[in-house]
């Protein structure tokens, strides 16, 4: 599996020693907040077992987690993940940073280099995302990258008690390619 790069950042798959630093970022209320899948507080030695998961999944080709590190100072920012449907050369992004990393562009820039993993390496002829309306921070990240808003599922989640509407963004190989994006 190779090494990602870009400008800024370095993007590799999560690893054990990573495990610290994903419990001290993640247990953010905000951090959780905007996120579907991310409880609060974290529960402790919870991103031990969820890297084996990741890394059990990359092995399979089902999916990558990477780590997103400032190139600069080697500082571990948060993490972007892809779940891969093999039978349809689709995946699904997940993503989340550190709330002091967050308006800088470095999540809209881990995900156009995931996203032409995606397509570039891994064959894919879809990747697609999903966030919560109430979290335009996330939807914009994809909006940038070129992702095309395809609808919104309304109440599809619950989220601490509340039904959350999900707002499901696209790109398309051909689409990706065509704009220049790579």
């Amino acid at each position: 599996m190779p090494d990602l790069y870009t400008e800024r950042l370095f993007l590799r798959l999560l690893e054990q020693n990573d495990a610290e630093a994903i419990e001290r970022l993640i247990n953010d209320y905000g951090v959780a907040r905007t996120t579907l899948n991310i409880p609060y507080p974290y529960p402790k030695g919870s991103a031990v077992p969820f890297i084996q998961r990741r890394t059990e999944a990359a092995a399979n080709g089902d999916g990558y987690s990477f780590a997103v590190i400032d190139r600069e100072s080697g500082t571990f920012m948060g993490s972007i993940g892809m779940n891969i449907d093999k039978n349809h050369h689709r995946a699904e992004l997940g993503y989340w940073l550190g709330a002091q990393f967050w308006n800088n562009g470095y999540m809209t820039e881990a995900v156009r280099r995931v996203v032409q993993f995606g397509f570039l390496e891994l064959g894919l002829n879809k990747v697609s995302a999903a966030a919560m309306t109430g979290n335009p921070a996330s939807s914009s990240v994809m909006k940038k990258i070129g992702m095309q808003y395809e609808g919104t599922f309304r109440q599809h989640f619950i989220k601490w008690g509340q039904y959350e509407d999900i707002g499901y963004f696209g790109i398309l190989r051909k689409d990706f390619v065509k704009g220049g994006a790579q």
